[in-house]
């Protein structure tokens, strides 16, 4: 038994079209909207301590944002292992950019999501419970200064 189908009008083939047009426009798009995009962005940041200025550019993702958002900002910078330098944040920021992410390197931004802190890297490290928010671009020569010293965070207009 052999089963034939009315052939599709022209009106049917248009909305198919179009609809295949729209839906493959709209995974693109959340593809470029990842939460935790590891694109740069415009948002420069400086920080100052210890006499030494370093600027750097966050991500494209929504703790990167936030972040951004609560700028400028006065905390403490301090030691912490062998590899990093934290500071804590006056309030945690939106985990929504948590995401897998590999390729860790030296002078990464990230925020560390159970103690609410920046953690610097000056050194190799692994991402398990980080969030990166962006990369040193310059002055993270800084880094290596052992101690604790008062730091200023500000937006780059």
């Amino acid at each position: 038994m052999t089963m034939t189908f009315p052939a599709p009008d022209r009106r049917t083939l248009l909305v198919a079209a179009l609809a295949a047009i729209f839906l493959s426009r709209v995974a693109v798009a959340a593809e470029g909207r990842r939460p935790s995009s590891q694109e740069p962005t415009d948002m420069r940041i400086r920080m100052m301590f210890a006499g030494r200025t370093m600027t750097a550019t966050l991500y494209d993702n929504p703790s990167a944002r936030d972040f951004h958002s609560m700028l400028p900002l006065d905390l403490t910078i301090d030691d912490y292992s062998t590899n990093e330098k934290i500071a804590y944040l006056p309030r945690k920021l939106t985990e929504d950019g948590s995401g897998p992410f590999g390729n860790e390197r030296s002078y990464d931004i990230c925020y560390f999501k159970p103690w609410g802190n920046l953690a610097l890297f000056h050194a190799d490290y692994t991402h398990a419970g980080l969030i990166r928010l962006g990369r040193f671009d310059e002055g993270f020569e800084a880094l290596h200064v052992r101690g604790a010293f008062p730091l200023r965070i500000e937006a780059i207009s």
